[in-house]
């Protein structure tokens, strides 16, 4: 079983910034695509970034340009840097790992919380 840990999250300016660090415990696998996922109070769940373990990025279309994931497979951890953040980024943001082919899985983090006020 694998263990997905968030960091970083906090209380922000609006055009100010974060960076968010996910940190698996067990083992992982190549071929698999780890990604960031955010929560608002009273709505779905959506992509914010992905990368898979040969380093292809995708990014939500609300994300223009302002975040940057990447991902260190040695250490296995993944990271999230969120740049220009305004309010409407508020959510918690939530660490997934999935893997489509044998071994399959499908792992979330707890969540961090960001919070963009002034």
């Amino acid at each position: 079983q694998v263990q997905l840990v968030e960091s970083g999250g906090g209380l922000v300016q609006p055009g100010g910034s974060l960076r968010l660090s996910c940190a698996a415990s067990g083992r992982v696998f190549s071929g698999d695509v780890w990604g960031w996922y955010r929560q608002a109070p009273g709505k779905e769940r959506r992509l914010v970034a992905t990368v898979t373990s040969g380093g292809t990025v995708d990014y939500g279309d609300f994300v223009e340009g302002r975040f940057a994931v990447s991902r260190n497979n040695a250490k296995n951890t993944m990271d999230l840097q969120m740049n220009s953040l305004k309010p409407e980024d508020t959510a918690v943001y939530y660490c997934n790992a999935k893997r489509r082919y044998t071994p399959q899985y499908n792992y979330w983090g707890q969540g961090t919380q960001v919070t963009v006020s002034s």
